[in-house]
């Protein structure tokens, strides 16, 4: 079963809030979830996590964040925020199913960084950045909706920004050092306006979805398919001339129904194969998977030279490997593909017995109330003369 597509388009940049807040903006129905996931990791001195809406650079907008704490939500929680006593705090928290793992993993990026930049083992590494609860909030809250989507996942490049980072580390340059190891190989673009645009929680979160995942795409455009919807988040700070934005876009893959009703249509003309060559690949070519249905039609050519069309119905899931056979089985060497849209009556299958052979018979039902019955060809072939083949066809579709 396909899954759905989500496609992040880091038009601002990317923090953890921002993440957060732009999937529940997409995806409605995963704010009880992330809320009840949040609350059980959060003490309740350390306040409320709520969504908010609001505006950046004129657009409509999701945050999400903390109210109600103290102003000093950035003093440390017990263990001063070490990797371990987090793990631990998520690890002992009533979450849903999958949130934890999706947490650990993203703050276990964080760590790693912080372990190399500063020479010390992972189990002895502080977040002094994320040492407060809105961050532990921002893990948590993501490591529930990536466990609630199952999604696959694409990003845009990201903006570099400029300048300096006021850290617990002093000043640093931006993208801080935490930010720039986690994203190594990713693509980057200069869009001219500084700051930081990308955080290093946003960063663990990308490195989690899509480096290292077989499924994911770093820089990918989106493949596509039915969007099913979008959501913005926005970051604290307003940045010049543009929306301090996330956007992301949930694609559905094409449901049952609609797939049946997409068809590609495939043809390429034959002039150099002899008659029975031609027999042979249309036989293996319509006995391949996905191919639905195959027809030769003769035409005439310039100079008047005889053509065979072949003109084959594909299923678009297997466009890209028929069209592979089509040219290790014939002498073609280009072919012609479009995808069209068809509708079907929906059929019933029965098998009835007529001249004494099982015949197979496919019902429809037509829009005007009639039902149109027809005999399976090939159960026909057993029996002798046109005219005995005539009379059990006619009584196998009474």
């Amino acid at each position: 079963m396909s899954r759905r597509h989500i496609h992040l388009d880091i038009v601002g940049g990317i923090a953890g809030d921002m993440f957060v807040a732009a999937l529940t903006d997409a995806v409605p129905a995963l704010r009880r979830r992330v809320l009840d996931d949040v609350a059980s990791v959060l003490p309740a001195a350390a306040g409320t996590p709520s969504f908010n809406a609001g505006t950046s650079a004129g657009l409509t907008v999701l945050r999400f964040g903390l109210e109600g704490h103290h102003a000093d939500h950035h003093h440390h929680h017990d263990g001063s925020g070490s990797y371990r006593h987090m793990v631990d705090l998520i690890r002992n928290a009533d979450l849903g199913t999958g949130t934890a793992d999706h947490a650990v993993a993203i703050l276990t990026h964080l760590a790693e960084a912080e372990s190399a930049i500063h020479g010390v083992p992972l189990d002895a590494v502080h977040f002094h950045e994320i040492g407060d609860w809105d961050s532990l909030m921002d893990v948590v809250a993501s490591g529930s909706i990536i466990a609630a989507l199952d999604a696959t996942w694409s990003v845009s490049d990201l903006p570099l920004g400029g300048g300096r980072v006021r850290t617990a580390h002093g000043i640093l340059p931006v993208p801080a050092p935490a930010t720039a190891r986690i994203l190594d190989g990713f693509e980057w673009r200069d869009d001219g306006v500084a700051g930081e645009r990308v955080t290093p929680t946003g960063a663990a979160i990308l490195r989690h979805l899509v480096g290292g995942n077989p499924n994911a795409r770093p820089n990918a455009r989106p493949g596509g398919g039915r969007l099913a919807g979008s959501g913005t988040g926005a970051g604290t700070r307003d940045l010049p001339g543009m929306p301090n934005i996330l956007r992301a876009l949930v694609f559905e893959p094409a449901t049952g129904t609609v797939d049946a009703r997409a068809v590609a249509v495939l043809s390429f003309d034959i002039d150099d194969m002899t008659g029975e060559e031609i027999s042979v690949a249309a036989e293996r070519l319509r006995a391949a998977d996905g191919v639905l249905d195959l027809t030769l039609a003769a035409l005439s050519g310039k100079k008047g030279r005889p053509l065979v069309e072949f003109r084959l119905l594909v299923r678009p899931e297997s466009l890209a490997a028929v069209q592979q056979l089509c040219f290790v089985e014939t002498a073609t060497i280009g072919l012609r593909w479009r995808i069209e849209q068809r509708a079907m009556l929906d059929r019933s299958a029965h098998t009835t017995n007529a001249a004494g052979s099982p015949i197979r018979i496919k019902r429809v039902d037509r829009p005007d109330g009639a039902t149109t019955a027809k005999a399976e060809s090939d159960d026909l072939t057993g029996i002798d003369t046109l005219a005995r083949r005539r009379a059990a066809k006619a009584e196998a579709e009474r």
